[in-house]
């Protein structure tokens, strides 16, 4: 995961889907959380996402992390026509989904303009769409358009087999703890970048939420289950390596909340995204 990724947009048009599908395909995110999207997935009709052991917290109940990923909120722009870049996401978590197997995504594009889109959508269960998991707000932003010629992508069958053994997905995607509140993720890499070559929303989130659930169990002295998760994409994220800064704070009823930002210690210290996020003491 040491190889610099490149811009597509920088990118000779002749081979610019090409690219974009080696890019696509090698990104770690999709490929190993498994999101399958009809609108980028040959053969996928819906989107949908299935849950593993390592996309749970350690009572079973729901990370945000993969929701996130499951229901990336781009505001309505889709790669076949921009370079789309979620600006803000939010999900806010109403069922911990346990014993749900499978996540169904149902948007609901609200209004795409020339330069921002803004979106909603309900993250459900798959085997029962009346049971909503999660509900899902966001904008997006366009970073230009794409050349003609787009076609779905084939992409490789998730290899993945689910297991308790399962690593946690910071360790996956090369985040590690210094120490409390304070988790890095090495120089950006190909695997861990966006087709412009900037830090990908999935690693972003993942280590933003492991640091979040550190400092909000650490204060709270008790296993948690997170409500509420908001984040803001603030900078691209160029270089790394990426440090996370943050606090909790004690609430009412056992509640605790949590900010953290990510900073790219390699381009000045400019914070990439920040979050705040709420949990409860899981029941």
């Amino acid at each position: 995961m040491n190889d610099r990724p490149v811009d597509i947009r920088d990118t000779d048009p002749d081979k610019y889907w090409e690219t974009f599908a080696e890019k696509w395909t090698s990104l770690l995110t999709y490929r190993y959380l498994g999101r399958r999207w009809s609108s980028l997935d040959t053969g996928v009709e819906g989107s949908f996402m299935t849950l593993r052991h390592d996309m749970r917290n350690s009572t079973g109940g729901i990370m945000a992390a993969p929701l996130c990923v499951a229901s990336p909120e781009c505001g309505g722009f889709n790669d076949d026509l921009v370079v789309p870049n979620p600006l803000i996401a939010s999900m806010q978590i109403l069922d911990p989904a346990k014993d749900v197997r499978e996540l169904m995504i149902i948007p609901d594009n609200l209004h795409t303009g020339r330069r921002l889109g803004f979106s909603r959508a309900l993250v459900v269960d798959a085997r029962d769409t009346d049971r909503v998991i999660a509900i899902s707000t966001g904008v997006g932003l366009s970073l230009g358009e794409q050349p003609e010629g787009y076609q779905k992508i084939d992409n490789p069958p998730i290899d993945v087999v689910d297991s308790p053994d399962l690593p946690p997905l910071h360790q996956v995607f090369g985040a590690s703890r210094v120490s409390t509140g304070v988790w890095e993720i090495p120089v950006l890499s190909a695997e861990l970048a966006s087709p412009d070559a900037a830090l990908h929303i999935g690693p972003q989130h993942i280590v933003l939420e492991a640091c979040a659930n550190e400092l909000a169990t650490r204060l709270a002295g008790c296993e948690l289950q997170i409500d509420d998760w908001y984040v803001m994409f603030v900078n691209r994220g160029k270089t790394g390596p990426f440090r996370t800064e943050g606090e909790a704070y004690a609430g009412a009823d056992g509640k605790i909340g949590v900010r953290v930002s990510l900073v790219d210690h390699g381009n000045g210290g400019r914070v990439v995204s920040t979050c705040a996020a709420t949990f409860h003491p899981a029941r």
